[in-house]
């Protein structure tokens, strides 16, 4: 997912979303943006926590957590693609059994001429263990949210 400029292929019975955000031009910028995407950045400046320092490897596991109103949120996941390209750099991760939802969620970096680019793609459903399949919709509307602090969060 996020090797392709297009994203044209999305499983059924999933929520798809894609949202970008310039984040500037220059060299300068596009390298820091590169380093922070495949450093977790993305998630870490946008409220995670993340176990893991290393930098983003394909078949990686890690564990996200977020806390909120007096609970911690623990989302398993592990990293299914990771691309670097001179103009796209970026990755992947699927959820994995405990994640409060089901689905993929992609990080990707990338630029046309100087200007930089943030992009994120998500598909999502419910996870089918409760209580996160009765809460999916209030989730849904959590996630509109937290796409934008990431949008900001390379900026």
């Amino acid at each position: 997912m996020p090797e392709s400029h297009e994203w044209t292929h999305s499983p059924s019975g999933f929520h798809r979303s894609e949202v970008s955000a310039s984040l500037g031009s220059g060299e300068a910028l596009w390298r820091r943006a590169v380093s922070d995407v495949l450093r977790w950045k993305v998630k870490t400046r946008s409220g995670f926590r993340v176990d893991s320092n290393n930098p983003v490897r394909q078949g990686q596991s890690v564990i996200v957590t977020v806390s909120a109103l007096g609970f911690t949120v623990v989302e398993p996941v592990e990293v299914v693609s990771v691309v670097s390209l001179p103009d796209r750099v970026g990755f992947a991760y699927r959820t994995l059994p405990g994640h409060p939802v089901n689905g993929e969620e992609a990080f990707i970096v990338h630029r046309r001429g100087g200007e930089v680019f943030l992009t994120i793609r998500a598909l999502t459903r419910s996870a089918p263990e409760q209580p996160w399949r009765l809460l999916f919709p209030a989730l849904s509307l959590m996630q509109r949210v937290v796409r934008q602090r990431y949008l900001r969060s390379l900026s």
